[in-house]
């Protein structure tokens, strides 16, 4: 303890970083253990999305989408679901929706925009389409 004092006291910035780090990390994981919205890993989302007959909703840019996307995947445009133009999706209000873009951040403003609109069950794919082919999982290119 001794030590521990006395290296705080010789570098007070270092130290000073340090407390700021834990008490983002400690923040951090408290807001998303708090979340309502569910992380998914891709294995888990297919299962889900499988057992409530429901789809997995890519945001990604129409460019992107053609790049490669998950097979069955509906593509739905951030831009889209901003302007709640939500016609494509309206019929899966009660089924699993899993929601994909390219790393998993974007997503989680288009959960809480479907949540908003009455959708029930929406998920991320935690790390978006980067993890999806990560774990070797089929993409397709077809529309």
């Amino acid at each position: 303890m001794q030590e521990i004092m006395e290296f705080v006291k010789s570098n007070p910035m270092m130290s000073g970083i340090w407390v700021v780090l834990l008490v983002a990390l400690i923040v951090t994981s408290i807001r998303s253990a708090m979340s309502p919205t569910k992380n998914l890993e891709p294995q888990e989302a297919t299962v889900w999305v499988n057992r409530g007959d429901g789809v997995f909703v890519d945001i990604r840019s129409p460019d992107e989408f053609k790049k490669g996307h998950i097979h069955g995947s509906v593509s739905l445009p951030m831009e889209k679901i901003k302007q709640k133009e939500l016609s494509s999706i309206e019929k899966f209000k009660e089924a699993p929706i899993v929601i994909v873009c390219a790393t998993g951040m974007t997503a989680k403003s288009a959960v809480s925009q479907l949540t908003a609109e009455g959708f029930t069950e929406v998920a991320v794919l935690q790390g978006g389409m980067n993890t999806w082919r990560s774990a070797k999982l089929p993409v397709s290119q077809k529309k």
